[in-house]
């Protein structure tokens, strides 16, 4: 029997329009598109040019940083643009599907193969690109031994989708990706579930298993890593989404590479809140259909994802979109209204009174960004031994040795994205975050 880490610290904020446990399957979009935008500390190098004929698996670029990292095609068709920004700076590569899908031939391993053999399959199938690597939370590196892998079963963001309903029928390909996911360790393989919510988890075999009780955030990865075995400098461990544990699986199971994933469509202006069958990379159209200008589309959850236009596509990473309404409308005096409808973590509102109510919020800051006031309040939703103001300021100073011993090495953006929404000061944690992280890589 595994043991329960109970956590105390956190917050869950409960949102209207949480999906429906229901699955559709959504049409083939117009084009899928793949994006280095999507990854940190990724410079790409195209493999393709427009008009080209590819497959699923075929490679559409590489990391010229280490080319044996390849970034493949979802779907097979014709390269129909590829898109660049300010100095020709890659966006995505844009692929009109054709009607009938031919996936590449690629060699298949199991997990009965030496560990170089699945690294060069996981490599050449692009979905390598799945394993990110902490700390810094960048693509895994191919020449590194992790000390352990770790696997989070459930996700406790607000409205985030249940993997117990979107993997329901994938036991035995979450079990082949696991098994699989083992060989690239010496060490363990760390699988974490809610507690009361373990569905089929408890019972795959191989690898170390843990519940986790409490509020977001813990369903991150990185909260779990930091109260089973806390990464010291010179540690390395890699983390896999379980929903990419599954495409593995699925992969060394069929021999065929599929994209296909179920992801959660929610929020208070989604139409119909509920489970959609995806390729990986499809168009945002195709997924939520029309969508007022109003509304904010967010690939991802409401406090890590990024914002999407309608004619965009959804993140490599994301398991849902989130469609919430713009923060465009501005009450007068509207600090000085009770407010019944808000939703706060102090007591000005009343929300405190209303636990279980769902709120429709929007993306309003309702201010300005101001000074750092040190109050405490952050270790209050971290449930993480790091001080969240000392370490922001030592990275805004760029003082190395003080983010490394604060505790640069533990957290990624995602870890603070809670103590983001609480803050007074509208700091922006997450970006001071990620800008201290590649700080450490370019001084490393």
């Amino acid at each position: 029997m595994s043991k329960n880490i109970k956590l105390c610290k956190g917050l869950d904020i409960k949102l209207a329009g949480k999906a429906e446990a229901v699955v559709e399957n959504a049409p083939m979009a117009k084009s899928y598109a793949v994006s280095p935008l999507d990854y940190e500390n990724v410079t790409p190098k195209l493999l393709v040019k427009v008009g080209d004929k590819v497959e699923v698996g075929t490679a559409l670029f590489f990391d010229k940083k280490d080319p044996r990292i390849l970034f493949t095609s979802p779907v097979s068709g014709v390269v129909s643009a590829i898109n660049r920004g300010e100095k020709r700076k890659l966006l995505n590569v844009a692929v009109e599907p054709d009607q009938t899908q031919v996936v590449k031939e690629l060699k298949v391993v199991d997990a009965k193969a030496d560990r170089s053999a699945i690294v060069e399959m996981l490599l050449e199938s692009g979905l390598w690109t799945r394993i990110v690597e902490r700390p810094y939370g960048v693509i895994a590196n191919p020449d590194a031994e992790p000390k352990a892998i770790f696997v989070s079963a459930f996700d406790s963001a607000p409205l985030a989708p249940d993997y117990n309903f979107v993997l329901q029928n994938d036991k035995a390909t979450v079990e082949a990706g696991l098994a699989l996911l083992a060989r690239l360790t010496n060490g363990k393989v760390h699988l974490s579930a809610r507690k009361g919510d373990e569905g089929y988890m408890s019972e795959v075999k191989g690898v170390e298993y843990h519940t986790f009780s409490g509020k977001h955030p813990v369903g991150n990865v990185g909260v779990q890593i930091h109260h089973i075995d806390r990464i010291a400098k010179g540690d390395v461990v890699w983390t896999v989404n379980i929903q990419d544990v599954a495409l593995i699986g699925r992969f060394v199971t069929t021999g065929k590479l599929d994209m296909t994933k179920v992801i959660a469509v929610a929020g208070s202006e989604a139409k119909k809140p509920c489970y959609k069958r995806i390729i990986a990379g499809a168009a945002v159209e195709s997924i939520v259909g029309k969508v007022d200008a109003k509304v904010r589309i967010i690939s991802g959850d409401v406090l890590t994802g990024v914002k999407t236009a309608h004619d965009g596509y959804i993140s490599a990473g994301a398991n849902m979109l989130s469609l919430i309404p713009e923060g465009d409308v501005y009450e007068l005096l509207g600090w000085a209204m009770p407010r019944f409808h808000r939703f706060s973590v102090s007591r000005a509102y009343f929300s405190w009174l209303c636990p279980k109510k769902e709120y429709k919020l929007d993306t309003n800051l309702n201010g300005g960004e101001r000074p750092f006031v040190v109050t405490g309040l952050y270790e209050n939703y971290l449930p993480m031994d790091v001080y969240v103001a000392y370490l922001l300021k030592a990275i805004l100073v760029k003082d190395l040795d003080k983010m490394e011993n604060l505790g640069i090495y533990e957290v990624l953006p995602e870890d603070l994205a809670l103590c983001e929404f609480v803050d007074p000061s509208k700091i922006e944690m997450q970006q001071i975050v990620r800008d201290g992280i590649n700080l450490m890589i370019k001084e490393s």
